[in-house]
């Protein structure tokens, strides 16, 4: 993944924004799945919750949940030099971008205790793409300094020259919500080396071939297990052939509430001891709607309760570790899955 040097802080800070966020759960430490019905209490059926349902709300690691920038002061941002020094400042901060602004190309960091919301529906970048993460190293174990604790909510991203957004290196507690991202050059949302504690909710995908990795290589094992645990839900994948996502090492890997139409490749493809609990979505004209022996080594999934609507049929297997050791939750009626995540994805919903 190529990388940009950000040029020099020249926004100007305006006031402050409070952020509404409910209490996170505690992590409790996981056990095996024997593919038994669903239960909780936090209800995703309604878009645009103030806060993170999944992982990304999780007490970890020394942070309870995911806030982004809330405290902390908000700037608004029309300009590329604005917004890459504003992404990457020390501190809290929510950075609001207004309308479309084109970035050179490259990769751009965004630090700790950031959130990045779109202004209305139009509001996002292209050209250039976001790095969640310290630079790529081998370390083993997270360091003290993993970016930690950001959103990005109600942006576009057309036109990345590499990733749209890249999440590595043991960075943890991110919410991406709400967006829309298409027609990039490599991955869309892809999330690896370590990273854990992310939630992927609301986002409409769509014309993208490559489109979510969760764990980049077969190798990577030293660095990625026992991390990369990722909620999906309600997300819209639109014609997105692959990666929906492709799974490596993680588990659990929790699937849920999502609606995937005319994926000409497959949906979710768990490879390499990945652990994926794939639950109430969708499948519309999906030729392989899941599969744990895609290519590679294989990995598990426990499925149940999915649509499937001119649709092959899924291949499944193993063992996965249940999502309700590590936070609770409520199913939408999977029938009524694609209504509302064509009505609530992406942005202007917020």
């Amino acid at each position: 993944m190529r990388r940009t040097a950000a040029v020099a802080f020249a926004a100007t800070l305006l006031g402050s924004l409070a952020v509404s966020v409910t209490a996170p759960v505690t992590a409790a430490p996981g056990t095996t799945a024997s593919g038994t019905a669903a239960s909780g209490t936090a209800a995703p059926g309604t878009a645009a919750e103030s806060s993170p349902i999944g992982f990304a709300a999780v007490n970890a690691l020394g942070q309870n949940g995911t806030t982004g920038g809330a405290g902390g002061p908000e700037v608004t941002v029309s300009n590329a030099a604005d917004f890459i020094a504003a992404i990457k400042a020390d501190g809290p901060r929510v950075v609001r971008v207004q309308g479309m602004i084109t970035l050179p190309a490259g990769m751009y960091d965004v630090s700790s205790d950031k959130t990045v919301v779109g202004v209305g529906a139009a509001s996002g970048i292209t050209g250039g793409g976001l790095n969640i993460g310290l630079p790529v190293s081998e370390v083993t174990t997270p360091p003290a300094n993993a970016v930690h604790n950001v959103i990005i909510r109600n942006l576009v991203f057309r036109n990345a020259n590499d990733d749209s957004i890249n999440v590595q290196m043991f960075s943890h507690h991110v919410w991406i919500d709400h967006n829309d991202l298409s027609r990039g050059y490599d991955g869309l949302i892809d999330i690896k080396r370590g990273s854990s504690y992310v939630t992927v909710s609301w986002n409409h995908v769509h014309d993208h071939a490559k489109n979510m990795l969760l764990g980049h290589s077969d190798s990577n094992g030293a660095q990625d297990t026992g991390h990369l645990k990722v909620t999906y839900h309600h997300n819209f994948y639109n014609k997105t052939s692959q990666r929906n996502p492709r799974t490596r090492f993680g588990n659990p890997v929790h699937i849920f509430n999502n609606y995937f139409l005319n994926n000409s490749d497959t949906g979710p493809a768990c490879q390499a001891q990945s652990g994926c609990w794939i639950e109430g979505n969708y499948f519309d004209n999906v030729e392989e709607p899941m599969t744990n022996s895609y290519s590679g080594p294989k990995g598990n999934i426990v499925e149940r309760d999915n649509v499937y609507v001119n649709s092959g049929k899924p291949v499944v297997g193993g063992t996965v570790t249940d999502p309700r050791t590590y936070y609770q939750y409520t199913l939408d009626t999977p029938a009524n899955v694609k209504t509302l995540v064509t009505q609530g994805a992406g942005t202007g919903k917020i």
